[in-house]
């Protein structure tokens, strides 16, 4: 038959353990947080950007998406991310302000309506950009390489 410690025992043993814990961390200095570090020196500047078939996002599901990130370095799923992102720095970020080839591409004047858009960052600043083409050939000539994926 196996003896125990007496209850008595045991009970005194855990209240030396708690006080003398308890005791501890009153004496403890207070923990301070550390401040908060910057991960990057740079201002985020990341986006999403998809191309579809239609005359607007609520109506047509993306074909192609990729991400673009131009900060520190070009990186993403874009196929010329440097390209886009040297366009984009000229542009101020202005989609609507992207270098164009209209006058040295000629298309059709069919209407296949391409939709395209770019949601994320750019340089700290919410981006929620839409844009309809009137077709496929007039989004490369106005697109600029931003949307060439």
């Amino acid at each position: 038959m196996r003896k125990t410690a007496p209850w008595r025992t045991v009970l005194t043993t855990a209240a030396a353990v708690t006080g003398a814990v308890s005791a501890l961390a009153l004496t403890a200095a207070p923990a301070e947080a550390a401040p908060a570090k910057a991960t990057s020196l740079y201002a985020p500047s990341a986006l999403v950007l998809t191309i579809a078939d239609g005359e607007s996002t609520a109506t047509a599901a993306p074909q192609r998406a990729v991400t673009l990130s131009c900060t520190p370095g070009p990186s993403g799923t874009h196929p010329a991310a440097a390209k886009a992102c040297t366009q984009l720095r000229a542009s101020g970020g202005d989609f609507e302000a992207l270098a164009d080839d209209a006058g040295s591409t000629f298309c059709t004047k069919e209407w296949r309506p391409v939709v395209v858009t770019a949601q994320g960052v750019w340089e700290g600043k919410r981006v929620d950009y839409e844009r309809v083409y009137g077709n496929n050939c007039m989004k490369r000539a106005e697109g600029a390489s931003v949307f060439a994926f």
